[in-house]
């Protein structure tokens, strides 16, 4: 297999921890044993340019233009798969880059019209309504016809991942699912008719359920995914369960594309000590998607109700 599968890997931020994390990941055994990785990123000779731990505008670009390379790759069949490392959103303002985030950029660069953000890993996996967006317009951007192209979305590519008929909960968006319009209509007029519509179509979606209890209901086995209304809502619970494990899946692109669940670092750049997990188990995901036999092994025997 590791002849056939080749799995680009960008660097991120060329002054944060990804191009500590890309090259130890490059010797893992772990990725040798499942593809051929190539980096993307500033050349030898150019990454001494910048500082560990400096936001720059230089560095921002540098990001985007591995982004742009290895997703031309990726489209044009040279590679098989691309796994990104972390990028700075203030690098790329400074850049003058209008993109908050990969989803967004990638998004663009492949035409695709219906992405989400997905995290998955072994005991939990949280798919994003809305991403990189203030908290403030998450209620405004929480439409009827959003929340249903997620659920739809996901339902749809969740069998990628080895789950023939998904079972989904919907997380509601204020304090006890809305308490029947009580403490917010979102859930009721918004969330529950997305629900139904997304029923009536054969998707296995309960909800919108309170978040505070939904993701342990997941975690112990009752759903194999829960969809998120907004950034924190979803990676909170995922990165407090399985840090270091979890992958950033984005779905709905015509190439396979996993990530980091963490950031630049720029605190401990530049100093040798960063933890290459996250990467490797991004790596090695993207490797298995790209060869069609990725197999989840998470899945708990279903909870009766």
């Amino acid at each position: 297999m590791s002849a056939r599968i080749r799995v680009g890997i960008t660097v991120g931020d060329p002054a944060g921890i990804g191009p500590e994390i890309a090259r130890k990941t490059m010797t893992d055994p772990r990725v040798a044993a499942v593809c051929e990785p190539v980096l993307y990123g500033p050349a030898a000779d150019e990454a001494s340019r910048f500082a560990p731990g400096v936001l720059s505008a230089r560095a921002g670009r540098a990001a985007y233009d591995a982004v742009v390379r290895v997703t031309a790759d990726a489209m044009a069949g040279r590679i098989d798969a691309v796994t990104t490392g972390p990028i700075h959103k203030e690098a790329f303002a400074l850049a003058g880059l209008e993109w908050l985030g990969h989803t967004e950029l990638l998004a663009h660069l492949t035409g695709a019209e219906e992405v989400a953000m997905m995290f998955y890993s072994s005991r939990l996996c949280v798919v994003l309504i809305t991403v990189h967006v203030p908290l403030a317009a998450v209620p405004q951007l929480l439409t009827r016809r959003r929340v249903e192209a997620t659920l739809a979305l996901t339902a749809a590519e969740l069998p990628r991942f080895g789950i023939a008929t998904p079972r989904l909960a919907l997380a509601g968006v204020n304090p006890h699912a809305g308490e029947g319009g009580l403490l917010g209509t979102e859930d009721r007029d918004i969330l529950a008719p997305a629900v139904a519509h997304a029923r009536e179509c054969g998707t296995d979606v309960t909800g919108p359920l309170p978040a505070d209890t939904v993701f342990r209901q997941a975690v112990d086995g009752r759903f194999d995914a829960v969809v998120a209304c907004y950034h924190d809502q979803g990676l909170i619970p995922v990165k407090l369960v399985s840090f270091g494990e979890a992958v950033n899946v984005t779905l709905g692109l015509p190439i396979i594309r996993t990530s980091v669940d963490h950031g630049t670092a720029f605190d401990i750049a530049g100093q040798g000590v960063a933890d290459p997990s996250s990467l490797v188990h991004a790596v090695v995901l993207a490797a298995r998607l790209a060869c069609g036999r990725e197999r989840l092994s998470r899945r708990a025997p279903r909870v009766k109700t």
